[in-house]
């Protein structure tokens, strides 16, 4: 079962989760997601299901973006509401001008402090194993972009925010480092996500949704599945990639590994292929002028299915 498929996350539930329960759900063993949300957070989680895995290396720097609250008064361990609160709690009597003038120091290039309890590896352990076990955990900086935080509202020791971030951006460690700032402690209580690239929340499904429709006869399934009511419509993917119709003349050089030519797409970096106008079998790199070599194959090649035939 090759596709894309975007699931709205429950709370309470890791990316690790739902990828086991698309995987009983759908029977399709080879599933990856392309961004892990939190246990706490809910929204958008694109997943990559058979062939389609070969495709998570173009979305590593995919920007994405959330709604959100953080809250002030005290900080947590875990920079969230699923921790335990860090020191006295504070009373808070700020307003929203002083929380958006903080606010504008988190934009742009910046450099962010991972969370502790988080999956960087110290020395090849998560750092969250050693957080578990109260040991050190001696993190270092990184240099993150964060292309839009705006802070939409505050009542009472709740801000509500709106971002959009790139790859490898903690929205834990911006509410822990504002409430900080702000002198009053803070951690994010609430997170959603509504987008990462071009897939959205209007695109989303329940993993109870995904469950009903696998439960129909498997013809209404394959034919659904070749639209985009479930999985993502191959032609809707990665967007800034021009697309081309191959030939029957090119499909086997294609297949197989081989560079062809394509002269419409002389300036292109990267071309999606397709035989006919859904399935999507290729992703070509411009190797010089109008010449393009296969960089990731999503069909099988016409050698390989007739060795598996005979």
């Amino acid at each position: 079962m090759n596709g894309i498929l975007i699931i709205d996350k429950p709370a309470g539930m890791t990316s690790h989760d739902v990828v086991a329960s698309v995987r009983r759900i759908t029977g399709e063993r080879s599933v990856g997601h392309l961004g892990t949300l939190d246990p706490m957070a809910t929204g958008v989680l694109p997943l990559v299901l058979g062939r389609m895995t070969r495709l998570a290396q173009f979305y590593s720097g995919a920007e994405k973006s959330y709604e959100g609250a953080v809250r002030f008064g005290f900080a947590t361990n875990t920079y969230d509401a699923d921790g335990d609160a860090v020191g006295l709690r504070q009373e808070v009597t700020l307003s929203v001008d002083q929380v958006r003038q903080a606010a504008t120091e988190f934009a742009g290039k910046i450099e962010q402090m991972p969370p502790p309890f988080s999956a960087k590896k110290i020395a090849g352990v998560p750092a969250y194993k050693l957080a578990r076990k109260k040991q050190e955990v001696p993190l270092k900086p990184v240099q993150i972009e964060v292309v839009q935080f705006e802070i939409l509202g505050l009542t009472r020791d709740l801000a509500e925010f709106r971002a959009t971030v790139g790859s490898g951006t903690y929205l834990r460690s911006i509410a822990h480092d504002l409430g900080q700032k702000l002198g009053v402690g803070g951690h994010l209580a609430r997170l959603r996500r509504t987008r990462v690239g071009e897939f959205g929340l209007e695109e989303a499904k329940s993993l109870d949704e995904l469950w009903g429709h696998m439960q129909r006869p498997i013809t209404d399934i394959m034919s659904t599945m070749k639209s985009p009511s479930c999985f993502q419509h191959p032609r809707t993917i990665l967007p800034a990639f021009p697309a081309v119709t191959a030939s029957e003349g090119i499909l086997p050089r294609l297949l197989n590994g081989n560079a062809i030519n394509l002269p419409e797409f002389s300036t292109a970096r990267l071309v999606k292929v397709f035989r006919g106008q859904s399935e999507l079998i290729a992703i070509a790199q411009r190797i010089a002028g109008t010449l393009f070599q296969p960089k990731v194959v999503l069909a099988e090649s016409p050698v390989a299915a007739h060795s598996m035939r005979t």
